[in-house]
């Protein structure tokens, strides 16, 4: 026979209902540390000194979620402008929202909780659209009786249901994520345009590497005609200097 504890005896529904109701609690900074590998980058522009003026007059409105961390502490999923502009702004705690997720149900809400904002930048799209698939990949393996091959094909179809664009372009975004770093800058400084990247992302680490210093030395950037043409010859393994330089 079972015994109902003191707590249970002596306590209503109600206060056992809000003892499992999430709580808003005040953390010091210092406890919350960035999210591995967050794709979306806290830079100190405009937008930050505003969001940082908003939070000196009006404190923060949304709280942040976190997690716990085994060695102490805690990993924002969802806030890190928000922690950011508490900094500028001079504020020593921040309101949170502390839940226990696995690492593919936290990367999920920390994708979705940012992934809709204004002026994302393609490198930040591509990252956090290949983070969010291999998280719903991860969860489909553990649920699905379905074959590898179909859930990911369901997996990349609801990353695009719920960004708002198609799988193929889901997939087309994830291919930004195999250009080397140079690349990728110029994508995000609009220097290189979105379909001409996807094109030259099939070039080798160091055909990409080859590339970078022939638009130095040419003062350009290839178009769409172009970087097929590069593709072309990469794949049929012709792309030499000289030919990347002649194209």
């Amino acid at each position: 026979m079972q015994l109902a504890s003191l707590d249970d005896l002596f306590s209503t529904q109600a206060s056992r209902d809000e003892a499992q109701r999430e709580k808003v609690q005040e953390i010091p900074l210092e406890e919350l540390h960035p999210f591995a590998h967050h794709p979306f980058k806290v830079l100190d522009d405009d937008r930050m000194k505003d969001t940082a003026d908003s939070i000196r007059e009006y404190g923060v409105l949304v709280p942040a979620i976190a997690r716990p961390r085994p060695d102490g502490g805690y990993e924002l999923i969802a806030g890190h402008r928000r922690k950011r502009g508490c900094e500028l702004a001079g504020l020593k705690t921040m309101p949170v929202i502390v839940r226990e997720l696995d690492d593919d149900a936290a990367i999920i809400i920390m994708i979705d909780s940012n992934i809709q904002r204004e002026n994302i930048l393609p490198s930040e799209r591509a990252f956090a659209y290949q983070m969010k698939l291999e998280a719903l990949k991860h969860q489909g393996l553990r649920t699905d009786l379905t074959s590898t091959q179909v859930a990911q094909k369901l997996s990349a179809k609801r990353v695009g249901d719920e960004a708002g664009v198609s799988k193929d372009q889901v997939r087309r975004f994830i291919r930004l994520t195999t250009l080397i770093p140079a690349l990728l800058d110029m994508v995000d400084n609009k220097k290189i345009a979105f379909n001409p990247a996807v094109e030259l992302s099939y070039l080798t680490q160091e055909e990409q590497g080859n590339l970078v210093d022939t638009m130095e030395s040419e003062q350009a950037t290839p178009s769409l005609s172009q970087a097929q043409r590069l593709k072309k010859f990469s794949l049929e393994g012709k792309l030499t200097e000289e030919s990347m330089l002649a194209i």
